[in-house]
């Protein structure tokens, strides 16, 4: 048995579905000897990927930024989600994707002629809770100490798991990292601030990692009139922010209360949070 997940799902390794249980890698495969690899995390409504498109780009480029070839066309990667959706009864669930760079000698230069290692579950997706939706949730700052390249979804995480464990043991669900004064993201999260009903967001550079959300509340920024910025915002306008929010697969976006013990704007979750919500509700409805 393995904490946390019920029974023995049927997973994906490398051309063929086995139980959990029994699928098995080499102690030699980059992704465990290294971390050399990337992942996507395909969130599914009413066993219908959201957003499937924007997830294999963003896979692509990430395979890209590493110069690992990609092994399947787009249509293969989606006939996979969809089998791994067949997997699980869930109505709701989370696909997770993975590639490293495959088996091979110990070294630290790419090896030649490899084949990668591709490996797929779904699980049961459990949605932000009505609490967190309508009350918010608590955050803590902390600085941005990783690597200069979050842009690419690797699976080297060491930096995002010591974010979160530091959240997790102030008892909040997310941090709020700064880099150079600069706002930057969570450990798994977006932040979008907003202020006199402006809604601003870090830049899409090197130092965030472009979440899916990114490209879809830009759009319903634009569907409901919201001024949308991307630029540099600094820790004093975040501290003075009327709103913040959190946005990721697993979170879809959720408002932020109170950042350090003090609240955020009134303490209570804003206008345009609300606009937000309710056009991310709408689009999961016209799946």
């Amino acid at each position: 048995m393995i904490p946390g997940i019920e029974g023995d799902p049927r997973v994906y390794l490398n051309g063929e579905f086995t139980p959990l249980s029994q699928a098995k890698i080499s102690v030699l495969d980059r992704g465990f000897i290294f971390g050399d690899g990337i992942y996507e995390v395909v969130p599914v409504y009413g066993r219908k990927p959201f957003r499937m498109a924007q997830h294999l780009a963003r896979l692509e480029r990430s395979l890209a930024a590493i110069r690992i070839p990609n092994p399947h066309t787009v249509q293969q990667w989606q006939d996979l989600v969809g089998k791994l959706i067949e997997t699980s009864d869930a109505q709701d669930q989370i696909v997770y994707l993975q590639l490293t760079r495959g088996v091979a000698k110990r070294d630290h230069a790419f090896p030649a002629q490899v084949v990668p290692t591709v490996f797929g579950m779904s699980s049961p997706f459990a949605r932000p809770s009505a609490q967190a939706r309508e009350n918010g949730v608590k955050t803590v700052s902390m600085p941005d100490e990783r690597w200069l390249h979050c842009e690419i979804k690797s699976t080297s995480l060491l930096g995002n798991v010591l974010a979160r464990q530091f959240a997790a043991d102030r008892d909040v669900p997310e941090v709020v990292m700064f880099r150079d004064g600069h706002l930057s993201e969570g450990s798994s999260s977006n932040v979008w601030v907003v202020k006199d009903g402006r809604l601003l967001a870090p830049l899409k550079d090197n130092l965030i990692l472009e979440g899916i959300r990114y490209g879809f509340i830009e759009d319903m920024a634009a569907a409901r009139g919201i001024p949308l910025e991307m630029r540099q915002i600094s820790r004093a306008e975040v501290d003075a922010a009327d709103e913040l929010m959190l946005s990721s697969a697993t979170k879809e976006i959720l408002p932020v209360v109170s950042l350090d013990g003090k609240p955020v704007g009134n303490g209570r979750p804003g206008p345009v949070y609300a606009r937000l919500r309710e056009g991310y509700d709408e689009a999961i409805a016209r799946l």
